[in-house]
C-alpha cells in the first residue's frame, strides 16, 4: 500500500549530525520540509556517491526549507566511523540516522527482510509530516539529488497553490494547470 498522503508514525532513533549523537524522532520532520533518504550501507559502493551528492545539493536544499535525513540499518556509531574515514562522507552536514533494529525501515516499508538492509528510498515530507512522494531503486541504481529539487518545488507549489497542479517537467516559474471539465480530452 502507498505511503503517499499518509503522516510519519511515531518514531525515535540515535543519529550523528556535526560530530555529535543525537535522537531524532518523527517531531524533528514537522515545521518544515524533509527529505528522508534510505540506502542499504555504510562503507559500500553506490551508497556514498549518492549521499555525497545529496551533500553537494545540500545549500539549495536548506534555501527550499528543506531539511535532509539519510537513514540505514547501521547503528549511529558506524555512520561516524564512516564520515570520519571517507572523504566523501566527512563532507556530511545533514542527519545521518542510524536504523539497527529496522524500525525506520520497516514504518517506510523499504526493509529487504533477507538481507536486513534498507533499499534505496528517496522519500519527500512535507511540514505536516505527511509522505507527498516516493522513490525506491533497485540496489545497483543510484539517485540523483538534482531530481529532488524540482519534486520539492513542485510540491511546494501546489501546496501554497490549492486547485493547481504540475505538469511533467514542470520547472519553478512555467505554467501550471487548473483542473477542470475544459481540460479533458485537451491536453
Amino acid at each position: 500500500m502507498s505511503l503517499v498522503g499518509k503522516k510519519v508514525q511515531p518514531f525515535r532513533a540515535q543519529a550523528y549530525h556535526n560530530g555529535e549523537f543525537i535522537e531524532v524522532t518523527e517531531q524533528d520532520f514537522m515545521g518544515k520540509w524533509s527529505i528522508v533518504c534510505f540506502y542499504p550501507a555504510d562503507f559500500t559502493f553506490v551508497c556514498p556517491t549518492e549521499l555525497e551528492d545529496l551533500q553537494d545539493h545540500y545549500a539549495t536544499f536548506k534555501e527550499l526549507g528543506v531539511e535532509v535525513y539519510s537513514v540505514s540499518t547501521d547503528t549511529h556509531f558506524t555512520h561516524k566511523a564512516w564520515h570520519d574515514t571517507s572523504p566523501a562522507i566527512g563532507k556530511i552536514e545533514y542527519v545521518m540516522i542510524g536504523d539497527p533494529s529496522h524500525q525506520l525501515s520497516r514504518m517506510f516499508d523499504v526493509l529487504d527482510e533477507e538481507q536486513g538492509l534498507a533499499q534505496r528510498g528517496t522519500f519527500i515530507i512535507d511540514q505536516d509530516g505527511v509522505i507527498q512522494a516516493v522513490e525506491i531503486n533497485a540496489d545497483g541504481i543510484g539517485r540523483n539529488a538534482s531530481t529532488l529539487i524540482d519534486k520539492i518545488k513542485a510540491a511546494q507549489y501546489v501546496r501554497n497553490h490549492p486547485g493547481e497542479v504540475c505538469p511533467a517537467k514542470w520547472k519553478e516559474g512555467a505554467e501550471t494547470l487548473k483542473p477542470s471539465l475544459d481540460l479533458v480530452g485537451k491536453i
